[in-house]
């Protein structure tokens, strides 16, 4: 196997030296084979002998046949933002132990995520919640096979907690790290809950801070159908909740859904954000504001608990909740059907769509979006509620499936100092842009902007031609 597959994320974590790449090589050795064998846990994908005159913006991946790992056990290390979270799972799809640590408090004082708070509640539960991991999977460090983190998108601070932590295991034990997309991670776990789903299929991606609609080609390879321009849906609904009184312990989105189960949803009239905009790119700036004057004009007052207020009052919050949540599908339903018709141009034989990420929980917005995927013949799929959130599980998965194909770093240094600075990536795209997707009203900042994972596999792969 060609140098590239094997280190094609060295630049992700941190710098290493020739000499300890020539090390690592020869630690290695065990993993690789002469006669790799498919494995039966995997769906390898069904697009691969596809026209790359379908998108002449990607290179069209080789085929590769998975290594022989039908019993590789991954540790997951997940801190992007505000959920300390761990998992170990097994190739084959088996769940060994979930472990997540939740900041809702913090979230509830603060209004909404505190980078340097989260950083140190991070810092307070990672080692209780990787080591309570371990013992629920009654297994130590030595019978892990690799251990995953996710290095991006997320909040810088939180990252490095998790990949400290992850490097600290590897390095000890001699293991391999993999580095995940927190994006892809979403999307793939999928895969793990759905034995059918092969590539391509499409992707919604909904969360705090990510509105992404995706066609996944195959591992490592997507294309961006559209994007959010400004705020994520995740992040409105922690907002609104805010403004109306709403207990953010649970977070914004389950708070405003069962509000919104109160109130009358055709009650406010808001406009749906980027009519005028033929894409499949989102907003949820305009949406927000219009929310809050709709707010104000009530007179609620947001320092009275919705528990504690009259009916009357509890009913007008209930009515703005219903309303902003109507729109606010009513614009993800919208954007999706486009991007459903641009993906089947591109690849015909497209399936399924995922939904995923912390918003894919909410029941209304799966109803909805399930209608509009039934009427274009596809089949919605939807991780469990506990896979849909921020997890581990998500990351321990990602890492098996590129590790299966190779993409994994070797064991980095057991002692690796305290202060060494790791090349993490807050804002990472997952894929390059559909042409058709670009978008006038884009106004997103592209400075410090990392290549995509894409690109990068791209890259990979290219060098091995």
């Amino acid at each position: 196997m060609a140098l590239s597959s094997t280190f094609w994320r060295l630049n992700l974590l941190s710098k290493l030296s020739v000499s300890h790449i020539q090390t690592s090589l020869k630690a290695l050795t065990p993993f690789f084979n002469p006669k790799p064998r498919p494995i039966s846990s995997l769906p390898i994908s069904s697009s691969s002998n596809s026209s790359i005159t379908k998108n002449p913006t990607f290179l069209e991946p080789k085929t590769r046949t998975p290594y022989p790992q039908d019993d590789l056990v991954v540790l997951g290390i997940e801190t992007s933002c505000d959920d300390t979270a761990a998992a170990v799972v097994k190739s084959n799809g088996e769940i060994l132990s979930q472990v997540i640590s939740s900041q809702a408090d913090l979230l509830a004082q603060y209004g909404g995520v505190a980078p340097k708070m989260a950083e140190e509640a991070h810092l307070q539960v990672i080692d209780q919640v990787v080591q309570e991991a371990l013992d629920k999977a009654n297994l130590s460090e030595r019978d892990l096979s690799a251990v995953a983190v996710t290095i991006g998108p997320g909040l810088s601070l939180c990252l490095r907690v998790g990949v400290r932590k992850a490097r600290k295991i590897a390095g000890s034990f001699s293991l391999p790290i993999i580095g995940v997309h927190h994006m892809e991670a979403h999307a793939l776990v999928a895969r793990l809950t759905e034995q059918e789903l092969q590539f391509p299929f499409m992707a919604l991606l909904i969360s705090g801070g990510h509105n992404v609609l995706i066609l996944a080609r195959d591992l490592g390879h997507y294309l961006q159908l559209g994007t959010t321009i400004d705020d994520a849906i995740g992040e409105a609904y922690d907002k609104i909740a805010k403004w109306l009184g709403l207990d953010l312990r649970r977070s914004g989105g389950p708070a405003i859904e069962e509000l919104a189960r109160e109130g009358d949803a055709k009650s406010i009239k808001f406009s749906t954000p980027m009519k005028q905009h033929k894409d499949c790119n989102f907003s949820y700036a305009g949406l927000k504001t219009q929310v809050r004057l709709a707010i104000e004009s009530k007179n609620i007052n947001a320092t009275i608990p919705v528990s504690s207020a009259t009916s009357e009052e509890r009913k007008s919050r209930a009515d703005i909740a219903a309303s902003f949540q109507r729109v606010a599908v009513l614009h993800l339903e919208e954007r999706c059907e486009r991007a459903i018709e641009w993906a089947l141009k591109i690849e015909p034989s497209i399936k399924h769509m995922v939904v995923s990420g912390g918003v894919a929980s909410n029941q209304y917005v799966r109803a909805r979006l399930d209608q509009i995927v039934t009427k274009n013949n596809l089949q919605l799929v939807c991780p469990p509620p506990s896979l849909c959130t921020d997890n581990g599980v998500m990351v321990a998965w990602n890492g098996i499936e590129n590790f299966c194909m190779g993409r994994f770093d070797p064991p980095p240094p057991a002692d690796e100092p305290e202060d060494i600075e790791f090349d993490l990536r807050p804002r990472w795209p997952l894929g390059e842009e559909y042409a058709e997707g670009r978008s006038e009203a884009r106004s997103m900042r592209t400075a410090r902007i990392h290549p995509s994972l894409t690109s990068l596999v791209q890259a990979s792969l290219q060098q091995q031609l």
